[in-house]
């Protein structure tokens, strides 16, 4: 690991003071990116600006219908809040469902919605939910937030402050997962709102998260458990490796939103 200087401001002033004033710095938050790529050279930073001690981006709380948790809210936190487990209780499911112990114990949600990883869990529900990202300087719906692989529309030193969901209707999450990372190779999201239906896909898509809109369709005009069995999911965008090929990784995605529907109100986890 190259040199660097670490710091760790309690404030979001002194996060955004730091970041102005600073050359090559970096934010973390849990930090299971950035540390692994910083110990094998592929980022180099001269600082780290480390914000999981900013307390005021670890709020968990109701606004209207709508959740909104903390950037630095993690992935335990929103598995066990009581908030959450009341209005979108598939939301702490797929949070408790995210890698081991020791992950859920330090990775939060804002950090990895900002990474977009395009195997990760949290992208699928905020997009499924039709969530909207608040940063310190605007508010981004999750539409236009997932660009690509990695790629979000956040400005350079623009901070994630909370997340906000809407209340569905109800809301189911199944995944299948990695034997080896435990990240889903396909894991399916979808939310029922009053008047509309959204269904996001993880871990399958070259481009990251997507939304699967033919089944949004199908399913705003009849909402059943079956509705996914004729399903046709193009393989021309999915992801193929050395865990699944493309028509495999199809297979998975028709299956898991058989089992998202079948599961509304929790999460099914394939392994």
């Amino acid at each position: 690991m190259s040199p660097m200087t670490y710091h760790r401001p309690t404030t979001l002033g002194q996060a955004k003071e730091l970041s102005q004033t600073l050359e090559n710095a970096v934010f973390m938050s849990g930090g299971h990116t950035l540390l692994p790529a910083m110990k094998q050279d592929l980022a180099t930073p001269d600082h780290v600006i480390d914000l999981s001690h900013i307390g005021e981006l670890e709020a968990i709380r109701v606004d209207s219908n709508d959740l909104i948790i903390g950037a630095m809210s993690t992935h335990v936190q929103v598995a066990t809040s009581k908030i959450v487990q009341e209005l979108i209780p598939a939301l702490a499911g797929l949070a408790g469902s995210i890698g081991d112990r020791q992950v859920r114990q330090r990775g939060t949600i804002g950090g990895s919605v900002a990474n977009n990883d395009p195997a990760a869990d949290y992208p699928s529900a905020v997009l499924g939910l039709g969530g909207t990202i608040i940063t310190n300087l605007r508010e981004i719906r999750a539409d236009d937030f997932f660009v690509g692989l990695f790629e979000t529309a956040l400005e350079p030193f623009e901070i994630i402050i909370a997340i906000r969901f809407p209340t569905p209707l109800s809301a189911g999450y199944a995944k299948f997962k990695s034997p080896a990372a435990r990240y889903p190779q396909a894991g399916v999201f979808i939310a029922r709102f009053e008047g509309s239906v959204r269904v996001a896909v993880t871990g399958a898509g070259q481009s990251g998260v997507y939304r699967l809109v033919q089944l949004e369709k199908t399913l705003l005009e009849s909402f059943v458990d079956g509705a996914a069995a004729n399903l046709e999911i193009s393989t021309e965008n999915l992801i193929e490796d050395m865990y699944a090929t493309k028509d495999y990784r199809a297979n998975l995605v028709r299956m898991m939103t058989s089992h998202a529907l079948k599961h509304m109100g929790t999460i099914s986890i394939f392994k």
